[in-house]
């Protein structure tokens, strides 16, 4: 069998290679609203159920959890934590920086996440202990693969800090750090740009485990630091900080908490 690694990313490029089909057909794609007010097509529906048959046929006795399909049972105390689309505003809207998120929970830790940019051609993944790596997607393989690492230094302090924010709504709820940082646009998404040593802290306004699996694992394997606003360390619900050291993030927090 593969290992874990290679079957998240073999399930990520399978689910990205169903997004992008639907991707290039988007006037036809029917949308509806949740009861969250958050939209859904019948292309985030696909793109998971494509990711829940590679792994069926690898981990038949894992669980899975999606964000469209919900939870399937499993008896081996693992589960696939699946975002199939994470910005589907961004997808209806034909902007290239909705992502594929996969991840894998073992007793309650992280050990596996993919994030794939599907019309970018661009993957990042991690394994725990192993590091956090970036490469290209072509042809349905992953080339170019190459470590990652946060920045190395940076400012001390949160002014002048790169901060990147995602989405555009729940911005009110972090503003005082949005106003003692120095805000900058994201070409993907900005945990991933911490990663990559692009940004200094990202912060993400809202979500829920799937939003935060496979990227929270990839931004401390690359070095960094990944907290909710809470300070729980595990990802569930809410918002949540990257940062490319504990020490901004914890000034991070005292400015949010100062409100």
């Amino acid at each position: 069998m593969a290992d874990d690694l290679r079957l998240a990313q073999d399930a990520a490029l399978a689910g990205a290679a169903e997004g992008l089909r639907q991707f290039a057909a988007l006037a036809g794609l029917p949308r509806e609203v949740k009861t969250d007010g958050s939209v859904v097509t019948a292309a985030d529906r696909a793109v998971e159920t494509r990711i829940r048959e590679v792994l069926a046929v690898a981990r038949p006795g894992d669980a899975v959890l999606g964000e469209e399909h919900g939870e399937t049972a499993g008896t081996e105390g693992r589960r696939w934590i699946i975002d199939p689309i994470d910005g589907t505003h961004l997808f209806v809207e034909g902007d290239d920086r909705w992502l594929v998120l996969i991840a894998l929970e073992e007793r309650g830790e992280i050990s596996v996440g993919v994030a794939a940019v599907p019309a970018q051609g661009r993957i990042w993944w991690a394994e725990r202990g192993g590091g956090a790596w970036e490469g290209r997607i072509q042809d349905g393989r992953i080339l170019g693969e190459h470590r990652i690492r946060v920045v190395g230094a940076g400012p001390v302090e949160l002014a002048g800090s790169r901060l990147g924010v995602v989405p555009d709504w729940g911005r009110d709820t972090v503003a005082p750090l949005i106003e003692a940082a120095d805000e900058r646009g994201w070409a993907v998404q900005p945990a991933l740009l911490v990663a990559r040593g692009e940004l200094d802290l990202a912060v993400q306004t809202g979500g829920q485990i799937w939003d935060f699996a496979a990227t929270s694992l990839i931004v401390t394997e690359a070095g960094g630091d990944y907290r909710g606003l809470d300070g729980r360390t595990r990802p569930g619900p809410g918002a949540a900080l990257y940062s490319r050291s504990a020490e901004l993030v914890d000034k991070a927090l005292k400015v949010l908490n100062a409100r």
